[in-house]
């Protein structure tokens, strides 16, 4: 490293919900093509307890919605919009973009690499929840989605390890349905509902 050179630090634990116009289960997380060409999705981060550079972030929520127009692994592809808890401070809500957007390195890099297109960045109310393994996730006149996990014939949670995507590396997900996935947000061309279709649940760990 040199003289001129940041070294950047973060570590971040809580949940994720994702869903998106998949059917069960979502080819993105094997690589494959979307079901329907593209892949209108929401990626959502409860971070329960983080800092990033110093600064704490615990209890803060991220919302990233995206259209992937083909192939998830394709670089600089995607096309989203960020929602940022509106009870972040400005230092909070810099260092959470800088972070989700891949400037400070380490696990969350790769993943930033593949958005083309940040067309909006917003202040809003969020409210992620997961209990007893059903997740919610509301950002009023904006998102709102609903989701319940498979289980086995034991009533296991079915989990998914091992694959070539994933938006928490390193960790299994839950594999899920949204009963209701809706999305509202006209002025970026980003308008959907659907029912029934993939969701994604689990707990993350980012550090570097």
């Amino acid at each position: 490293m040199t003289s001129t050179e940041v070294k950047h630090t973060y570590m971040l634990e809580g949940t994720l919900l994702e869903a998106c116009e998949c059917g069960v289960l979502c080819p993105c997380w094997i690589g494959e093509n979307p079901d329907n060409g593209n892949c209108d999705s929401f990626n959502a981060y409860a971070i329960e307890n983080g800092q990033i550079d110093g600064v704490d972030v615990s209890g803060l929520n991220i919302v990233k919605i995206a259209r992937i127009p083909g192939n998830v692994l394709k670089e600089k592809s995607w096309i989203c919009v960020y929602f940022v808890d509106e009870r972040a401070t400005a230092e909070q809500k810099e260092k959470l973009l800088a972070l989700f957007n891949g400037a400070l390195g380490g696990p969350l890099c790769d993943l930033a690499g593949l958005i083309g297109e940040v067309r909006g960045v917003y202040d809003a109310p969020i409210e992620h929840k997961v209990v007893n393994g059903e997740g919610s996730l509301v950002i009023p006149g904006r998102l709102e989605s609903y989701m319940t996990p498979f289980k086995s014939a034991y009533g296991e949670t079915t989990t998914l390890h091992d694959t070539v995507f994933s938006t928490i590396p390193g960790g299994p997900a839950w594999v899920s349905k949204a009963t209701v996935h809706k999305v509202n947000i006209p002025e970026h061309d980003l308008v959907w509902e659907f029912e029934g279709r993939n969701a994604i649940q689990g707990t993350f760990r980012f550090e570097h």
